[in-house]
């Protein structure tokens, strides 16, 4: 008999370092045990009334297809709402033509990667980076090439590193600024010069920008209100495109509206193409996502203030457990901390599967799978501060006792 197996796209497919420890946390919740999860991006502060109000108030009879390209309503309030962050000094001003709304910022990536990577290419990341840009090249048979970064360097890459790096299967740079998941923020200089290298070097320059609001530190956004930008940057017309998203910003993860931006026309062209043959983002959601724009800049202010205070109850708690190494974030709402054990995804899993107090357990994500060369982050683990700050000092509690127990403890150095 005939056996009907997977392709070898999908047998060799990576699963997520994210998610794929799932199995042992719905073993646990099975046996009673509750679960913190600081494992996954999902912010746990209201979504703005604006946007559940939008989905309340859609009354049409016929939920029909949208344009492929997003809305033109909505296209050109996000070209007015980068135009007001500054984008047009980087050229001329953002239009709704440039704009190309995608079922989540995971499609603006997958898009961006498919219109600047043929299979047998390469794209470039600075690990640790967000797992789903080597998913997500995996699935186009594009490569993946790492420039690997440091605690110890502030997991910055600089141009020459990138420069070092390019090669002859290079098509694009995919990097997320402020970062996912190590929390660094680039400056404008920083963003220009490694820019500048790709625009010289032939190599497009994805900017995932999806966290930009989260900024810690007023210094770093440069006189502005968010995270330097690519788009702002003079000069890089044809090789920048901005990825984007509402799910963290508006903690709307569940709207799955994002969008790819660029000023180069042919490229849009080849995003728009793509867009079709999926036929058209959500038009629901797109209503919502439009709502959201118009949230108060008080209430983004406030929740930025909720997660400073998250990150830095987490990082004391951290620190204050032996062994136990991390550095403070400037941007996001993820940090990377070395633990004291033979193997984090043991850790991760023993945790689950053997530990517990008073009732509850702690999920991480392994940091292995946030790497492309084999053996780095073996003894890290990313962790996402998106619970309450009391929940995250019982977790620093918990994950204290657990590596107390934990047979494969490493001593302190």
């Amino acid at each position: 008999m005939t056996a009907f197996l997977p392709s070898a796209r999908g047998r060799d497919a990576l699963a997520s370092p994210i998610r794929r420890l799932t199995p042992f946390a719905d073993a646990a919740k099975g046996r009673g045990v509750s679960v913190l999860h600081l494992n996954i991006g999902q912010p746990d502060i209201p979504t703005p009334t604006a946007v559940i109000d939008a989905y309340r108030a859609f009354a049409e009879p016929v939920l029909a297809y949208g344009p492929s390209e997003g809305t033109l309503a909505y296209r050109t309030a996000l070209a007015a709402y980068y135009n007001d962050l500054g984008y047009e000094s980087g050229g001329r001003a953002i239009e709704a033509n440039d704009v190309i709304v995608t079922t989540g910022g995971s499609e603006a990536l997958l898009f961006g990667i498919a219109a600047t990577c043929d299979p047998g290419d390469e794209i470039l990341v600075a690990e640790p980076y967000y797992p789903n840009y080597r998913g997500f090249s995996h699935i186009l048979a594009v490569g993946t090439r790492a420039v690997t970064t440091t605690a110890q360097g502030g997991y910055r890459v600089s141009a020459a590193q990138v420069a070092e790096a390019i090669g002859a299967r290079t098509k694009a740079l995919v990097l997320s600024s402020p970062g996912n998941p190590t929390g660094t923020v680039l400056s404008s200089q920083e963003l220009r010069d490694i820019a500048t290298v790709c625009r010289d070097r032939g190599v497009f320059f994805l900017s995932d920008e999806v966290y930009r609001d989260f900024v810690y530190d007023a210094a770093i956004c440069e006189g502005g209100s968010t995270a330097p930008g690519l788009l702002a940057q003079p000069g890089f017309d044809d090789n920048a495109l901005l990825i984007d998203s509402v799910s963290k910003r508006y903690s709307a993860c569940g709207a799955r509206i994002g969008c790819l931006v660029t000023r180069n026309r042919a490229l849009r062209a080849a995003v728009l193409k793509f867009a079709q043959t999926r036929l058209s983002p959500p038009v629901v959601d797109q209503l919502a996502a439009h709502a959201a724009l118009a949230t108060p800049s008080a209430v983004l202010r406030s929740a930025i203030d909720d997660y400073r205070r998250r990150r830095d109850a987490l990082v004391a708690g951290l620190r204050a457990i032996p062994g136990v190494q991390v550095r403070s974030p400037d941007g996001a709402f993820y940090l990377f901390a070395t633990l004291p054990v033979d193997d984090a995804e043991k850790f991760c899993i023993w945790l689950l599967d053997h530990f517990e107090v008073d009732g509850e357990t702690v999920m991480m994500a392994p940091a292995d799978g946030f790497y492309a060369t084999p053996g780095l982050g073996k003894d890290e683990v990313r962790i996402a501060y998106v619970l309450q700050v009391a929940k995250l000092v019982r977790a620093c509690a918990i994950l204290g006792r657990a590596l107390q127990s934990y047979p494969g403890r490493r001593p302190a150095a």
